[in-house]
């Protein structure tokens, strides 16, 4: 199962996202986690320390790795469009309560997009993770989707937005579904955080089609509790865990 969890900064996809990751791995499921967030804190909602968190250097700025498998550096212009990957998920993740966290960080695309040797292999990894791995592999990406590609997005299972009830949030949901057509994908689903009233579930509903709706997490204390203390929200909310277990199966049952 590939899953892509987007949507903007503090909606909660992060909280979303590693929860997910640690309910596959109580099942007894080979999990891997990837954040392609640049703002990367999803090893905190796994339950990472911070020590080992400040130890960890995201893909994208080992910069003498990537000029040895592209082939790039000050005195060549030219590198692999296809360096070899398979064994970075492997070597270079961590693993905390049954998940591997491999923490690939991000690219500055800015308006003209980028194909720089950093983009070539943070694409070219995210491929090797959908298309030739096993395991459960979540991504938690930031709003756009430009590190995939046609071929990378065609084998995903899931495209998750998680939402805010608001018309921002609501607009995000529309820019990702229009981003993911282009990229032949059909169905993108909502998942809807920080939920505080049965106004926000109608506000939703009346904004998103039925049939794209997962679900609903509703605002909780005990989230912002979690991450005031550096922890998972997997070991403090039994709350959060019931309601995102309703929508993992969901999910499942839509495989």
């Amino acid at each position: 199962m590939k899953i892509a969890v987007t949507g903007k900064g503090g909606v909660g996809k992060t909280t979303f996202a590693a929860t997910l990751a640690r309910l596959y791995a109580e099942e007894g499921k080979h999990v891997l986690a990837a954040d392609v967030d640049p703002d990367a804190n999803l090893g905190l909602a796994l339950g990472f320390d911070e020590e080992t968190l400040d130890s960890i250097i995201p893909i994208t700025k080992m910069r003498k790795l990537i000029e040895e498998r592209t082939g790039s550096g000050e005195d060549n212009q030219f590198y692999k469009l296809n360096p070899q990957v398979s064994d970075i998920p492997d070597t270079y993740s961590k693993m905390v309560n049954g998940v591997r966290l491999l923490v690939l960080g991000t690219v500055e695309t800015g308006g003209g997009g980028c194909v720089c040797p950093e983009h070539v292999m943070l694409r070219r990894i995210i491929n090797n993770l959908v298309l030739h791995r096993d395991d459960v592999v979540i991504l938690d990406m930031e709003a756009g989707l430009e590190h995939l590609g046609r071929g990378t997005t065609e084998s995903m299972d899931q495209f998750i937005v998680v939402i805010e009830p608001g018309a921002r949030s609501v607009q995000t949901y529309k820019n990702v579904k229009r981003l993911a057509e282009d990229l032949g994908v059909k169905q993108v689903r909502v998942v809807a955080n920080k939920v505080r009233n049965a106004e926000d579930e109608e506000f939703v509903r009346s904004k998103i089609p039925a049939e794209d709706l997962l679900g609903f997490i509703h605002y909780n204390t005990e989230v912002i509790d979690a991450d005031r203390q550096g922890k998972s929200p997997f070991d403090f909310s039994n709350t959060v865990k019931e309601e995102i277990t309703k929508i993992k199966t969901i999910i499942d049952k839509g495989l």
